[in-house]
């Protein structure tokens, strides 16, 4: 076996590398350890899920193993020294889910504009009218420049919306900053003059518990808030008491982290809070631009790690994969 698949790929993409390396589809294995480190000991890839934590002890039940590759952004769930030292290849879609998370902070933001909108989605069609807000001329700020915010930032711009920004990682005097015509501001200035926020920063763990109370206290009354980074990012205690006091009107996140609003937590109870699975980066455009980043990269990495695979495998052209393959 040379690819080991706990996560699918599309088929176009998983038949282009059948034909040219022994692979297995085997996604129970996600939730069975003990099965996974039997059947990674001959493989020389892997496609990896999320939940599954790559760690020295990993590595050493799969001897042979050469790339580690995975749909989605973030590697707090792979140890990148132990790969660097085993010489494992870490493979990532990064600018795969771009479009599609864009796309979702801009609709969750729409929706909690237009909070009307989502009473008849869920069939209350007799719902009290709502009194909505329109983006056009309202201020946004953009809390994190990962490249989710480039995309949005167009969006938010043709809509009409005048954009603040902050990044910790990222100097006012950046020349991002004018290149996505956002106005650079300190973190207070964010809080008290944005009519909603987008947070999408690249998240670090010297960064848990960033937005706290002393943060949140600077927010502008009613405010609107989005996110797809880790939840983590959020002393939850802090944003409830905002969601709760009127500092903040309502708020979706992507992909909160288990428990974090889980019964018995001070979020549980809020129903001004929306939290959903990780649905950003799942589109049917983004998985297939992931899968075929990721299909040419394993094709790459095994064939560049023993010569006989170039022998048998033809050449990868842009007839094999035309507008797919993310270079």
């Amino acid at each position: 076996m040379d690819i080991l698949l706990l996560e699918r790929l599309v088929p176009e993409a998983l038949a282009w590398l059948e034909a040219r390396h022994s692979v297995e589809c085997r996604p129970e294995l996600a939730g069975d350890p003990i099965a996974l480190r039997k059947a990674v000991y001959k493989a020389q890839a892997v496609v990896l899920p999320r939940k599954v934590v790559v760690t020295q002890e990993f590595l050493d039940f799969a001897p042979l193993l050469k790339a580690v590759a995975r749909m989605h952004v973030g590697t707090d769930n792979t140890d990148l020294e132990a790969c660097r030292e085993r010489k494992v290849r870490v493979i990532q879609a990064t600018t795969a889910n771009v479009r599609s998370n864009a796309e979702y902070l801009l609709a969750s933001l729409l929706l909690l504009y237009r909070r009307g909108i989502g009473s008849s989605l869920i069939g209350d069609r007799h719902a009290d009218i709502r009194l909505g807000r329109e983006l056009n001329g309202s201020v946004v700020g953009i809390f994190g420049l990962a490249p989710t915010a480039h995309t949005l930032a167009l969006m938010l711009r043709a809509l009409g919306a005048k954009l603040v920004g902050y990044d910790p990682a990222v100097h006012h005097t950046a020349p991002i900053w004018s290149r996505l015509q956002v106005q650079p501001v300190g973190l207070q200035e964010l809080m008290s003059s944005s009519d909603a926020i987008s947070v999408q920063v690249l998240y670090a763990s010297r960064y848990q518990g960033f937005i706290n109370d002393k943060l949140l206290a600077h927010c502008k009354t009613g405010q609107l808030w989005v996110g797809i980074s880790r939840s983590l990012l959020f002393d939850s205690d802090a944003l409830a008491r905002a969601l709760t006091d009127g500092r903040i009107e309502a708020c979706m996140l992507d992909g909160a982290e288990a428990g974090f609003a889980s019964k018995g937590t001070p979020l549980h109870e809020l129903n001004n809070l929306f939290l959903t699975p990780r649905l950003g980066s799942h589109t049917r455009e983004s998985r297939l631009r992931a899968s075929w980043y990721v299909a040419h990269r394993i094709h790459e990495s095994l064939s560049a790690s023993h010569a006989s695979a170039l022998d048998r495998a033809p050449a990868v052209t842009m007839e094999d994969a035309p507008q797919f393959i993310i270079r």
